[in-house]
């Protein structure tokens, strides 16, 4: 038998099986291109004296839509939905990549929730989500402000692909959520759209956020909320979700839900299936868990949905990686949300002669998170997650997603 020994990887090591490369200093860039954006947006509406507590209107109206490089929901008329675009992160161009943000605000004060998804460019069934929750509702019978971003990493999302494609120092791929909560005057232009949109429009209207992702391409997971559960804010509203999973575990810096935590704001992760594709099925218990916490917040009166009280919930604070250590076609032996055991074999691989050339078995008690999508597989690249228990986690656990 063959398996690789457990190894701390974080996502961008176990799907290209190499380091992540993260940083920005600001005293490396010049500050001319951001003021420069900001000072054309703040000439066509006025001067502000806070340019993070106030609507800016750059002027510019796309597709019908204004486009804000600040945005207050307050300033906003109450009981109606407005869609607007805020100005993002300058090209090499000079153009700005732009990004689609939709508030309903609520006839009644309330408190405020922002739903962001499009961090990752291949993440489809998490957009459809936070689609769908904004589609139904009403603002003149709200009580608060929900605020929806659905298209972060634009650049990203155009290719279909997980990686914002960056060209500041040649061709490159970042993934942007290791960048929260970015700088305006960073080294790359994810890392200044990440503190664009962070200082500008997400922090600024949030009392609570949810940060929708999927499994990335080439491996899928299963309906699970990564949740810091010793927050109590955040626990009450993991235990909304009709889903079966919980990953417990406050993960490393540079995610978003982690910069809302950062500043007080209480954040969590779903985790909403496949990359590139909708799952309905799926896609409906996070819309139903979704409303479930704008109806705990006060923003949506009516009764509850399904919570986690009405499915079997598997709550681990680990993610334990089976590592493929050969070429070749994967067959899976489990299914997602199956438990396991250790010593338990989990997938076989076999070569272009149709030969077994690993197993492949699990080293501990869990269920299954996470598994490769993809039929083939090169060393290094990981085939399955278990979810499971360990008494001492790790600070800067792997999670997939």
């Amino acid at each position: 038998m063959s398996n690789k020994p457990h190894e701390r990887l974080d996502r961008r090591d176990f799907i290209i099986a190499s380091a992540a490369t993260i940083g920005a200093s600001a005293g490396l860039v010049a500050h001319a291109a951001s003021a420069s954006a900001e000072g054309s947006a703040q000439n066509a509406a006025g001067p502000a004296s806070d340019p993070a507590s106030a609507t800016v209107y750059t002027g510019d109206v796309i597709q019908g839509r204004k486009v804000v490089s600040t945005l207050d929901v307050d300033d906003l008329e109450p009981g109606k939905k407005h869609q607007l675009y805020f100005q993002g992160v300058e090209m090499p161009s000079g153009q700005h990549w732009y990004v689609s943000v939709t508030v309903a605000r609520g006839a009644r004060p309330g408190k405020r929730v922002v739903l962001v998804s499009g961090v990752h460019g291949d993440e489809m069934s998490s957009v459809h989500t936070v689609q769908t929750v904004m589609n139904g509702l009403d603002p003149a019978e709200m009580s608060g402000t929900v605020m929806a971003v659905t298209d972060v990493s634009r650049p990203a999302m155009e290719g279909l692909q997980r990686r914002w494609p960056n060209a500041g120092r040649g061709a490159d791929l970042i993934d942007m959520n290791r960048e929260w909560p970015g700088n305006e005057n960073g080294l790359t232009a994810p890392s200044r759209h990440a503190g664009l949109l962070f200082k500008r429009l997400l922090q600024p209207n949030a009392d609570a956020a949810i940060d929708f992702h999927t499994g990335t391409t080439g491996f899928e997971v299963a309906a699970f909320n990564i949740a810091g559960m010793d927050v109590p804010e955040v626990k009450a509203m993991v235990e909304l979700y009709p889903v079966s999973q919980v990953f417990d575990n406050h993960v490393y810096p540079g995610v978003l839900h982690n910069a809302f935590m950062d500043v007080g704001i209480p954040a969590f992760t779903p985790e909403i299936g496949a990359a590139r594709v909708l799952d309905l099925d799926m896609i409906a218990l996070f819309v139903e868990g979704t409303m479930n916490v704008l109806k705990h917040h006060g923003i949506v009166a009516g009764p509850m949905g399904r919570t986690g009280k009405d499915v079997s919930v598997f709550v681990g604070n680990s993610a334990f990686p089976i590592l493929a250590s050969e070429g070749g076609i994967v067959e899976h032996l489990v299914r997602l949300n199956d438990k396991v055991e250790p010593g338990q074999k989990l997938a076989i691989q076999r070569n272009s002669f149709g030969d077994v050339v690993a197993e492949y078995t699990s080293q501990v008690a869990g269920e299954v998170t996470g598994q490769r999508s993809d039929a083939m597989a090169e060393p290094g690249n990981p085939l399955v997650f278990i979810l499971f228990h360990k008494d001492a986690p790790d600070k800067g656990e792997t999670y997939p997603e």
